[in-house]
């Protein structure tokens, strides 16, 4: 795994005085190095003292290297109009870097050093290329959640050394009982809980995306709200018995949860805002699966968590499409766009289908899990779940039928194409979302 870390930290230097498609091109040269030979199956795991990499990490850090990788091909108005490029190629150098080091660790402490350090190139990416004034707000609410969750967890994790005498994550599992209190139960969930984020703790989501670039929501979306459903798996590892228990409360909190906040979506006139909070209703279904502790429950959270990463990600890239050529993200202005951008409409149609989890998408595949999951789990769960997923599909039709279709704009005239930049960045996620299905064993076979 530490060449990995250092291939992108032999990055840092050149994003000084060489190009910005050359670093672009290194990183999916890294990307593709690291799908080939980053997970083998014969190694132990690459299991060393602090860091390591078993199935779950390896999905997670391939989704991160693929998104930064977009990330840089989304964002070419930055290196058009010349907006400080060597520091956004830091930004996202060394955001990859602490994703990278979050997933590999195998210390609770480091997960949890890695887990808060990759706020901060997410911070200035949202300060430094925002869009409204109100992006200083936006940051600081999403610095301040984070951190004011995040304290618990600290605490929770010294609780946990000074019983075990240890904080690495495989040392855990086995174990039938600890002499653990409701309080650090819910001190250690309480920061993954605003991170991925669940109803109620969501608000600077929509604030964030809003306000970020268009590589700030792609990381945003593709993998930082995953980092809180990957640290829930590692911690229910203790509180497994203590979970199967308590867990009820936050089944209840999410799918209710997932139902209004898709009712809000069905509201919204923002482009990026609908897509952020669309985002926060399907990673409800993801926290309701994952609280199960099921089977199924565990790999549909697993599978949807990155079949939404590629998804969400290419929604937004869509959504700045649209923004470089109107000049504005309102419905109001972006609708009739079949007839403007009639090559987009396509684009717009598959991955809206994969949002609203169609065939043959891999979040179908999630889904299918997670409903098995919770229905297995209580009958009564059935009412949220036919709610959410009706509604699902509600806002993305709304999305796709009101931005595509109607009478276009009084002040565009003529039509627009997309650039063959825009069709590649498109491309690349649309495909490993519907080639992934077809080795679904990758998501199902690693508990």
């Amino acid at each position: 795994m530490l060449k990995f870390i250092l291939f992108v930290l032999f990055l840092i230097p050149p994003s000084f005085f060489v190009s910005y498609w050359v670093i672009a091109s290194f990183l999916f040269f890294g990307s593709f190095l690291f799908f080939v030979v980053g997970y083998l199956p014969f190694s132990f795991c690459n299991l060393g003292y602090y860091f390591c990499s078993d199935v779950i990490s390896y999905g997670l850090i391939l989704l991160s290297f693929w998104i930064c990788c977009l990330m840089l091909l989304a964002s070419s108005s930055v290196y058009n109009s010349s907006n400080f490029v060597c520091y956004f190629l830091l930004m996202n150098i060394f955001l990859l870097l602490f994703l990278m080091l979050t997933f590999m660790s195998s210390s609770l402490f480091m997960f949890y050093l890695f887990f808060e350090s990759s706020l901060v190139p997410t911070f200035f990416l949202i300060l430094g290329w925002g869009y409204q004034p109100e992006r200083v707000q936006a940051g600081i609410y999403l610095l301040f959640y984070t951190l004011f969750a995040s304290l618990p967890l600290l605490i929770g994790l010294f609780s946990i050394y000074d019983f075990f005498d240890t904080l690495n994550i495989f040392m855990f599992f086995g174990l039938k009982e600890g002499v653990f209190s409701v309080y650090i139960y819910f001190s250690l969930l309480l920061a993954f809980l605003v991170k991925m984020p669940m109803f109620i703790f969501h608000l600077w989501l929509p604030k964030a995306h809003v306000e970020a670039p268009v590589a700030g929501s792609m990381i945003l979306a593709g993998v930082l709200l995953k980092l809180g459903g990957y640290g829930l798996l590692r911690i229910f590892g203790i509180f497994f018995y203590m979970g199967v228990t308590m867990n009820f409360i936050w089944i209840g909190v999410s799918l209710v949860g997932g139902a209004i906040v898709s009712l809000i979506c069905l509201r919204q006139v923002d482009l990026k805002s609908l897509i952020a909070y669309s985002s926060v209703a399907h990673m409800g279904i993801v926290l309701g699966g994952l609280m199960t502790l099921s089977y199924w429950g565990l790999n549909g959270a697993y599978t949807l968590m990155i079949a939404h990463g590629l998804c969400s990600s290419g929604m937004f890239c869509l959504a700045n499409i649209s923004y470089e050529r109107l000049g504005s993200r309102s419905l109001l202005i972006n609708k009739g766009l079949m007839n403007f951008m009639h090559s987009m409409c396509l684009w717009w149609f598959l991955l809206s289908s994969a949002n609203m989890a169609a065939p043959p998408t891999l979040n179908l595949l999630g889904e299918i899990s997670l409903i098995n999951s919770l229905v297995a789990w209580s009958w009564l769960s059935m009412f949220m779940l036919c709610f959410l997923s009706f509604f699902s599909a509600s806002y993305t039709l709304y999305l796709y039928s009101y931005s595509q279709h109607g009478k276009i704009f009084s002040s565009l005239y003529g039509c627009n194409v997309g650039y063959l930049r825009e069709y590649l960045l498109l491309f690349l996620h649309w495909v490993p979302l519907n080639i992934l299905i077809l080795k679904p064993d990758l998501f199902f076979n690693w508990l």
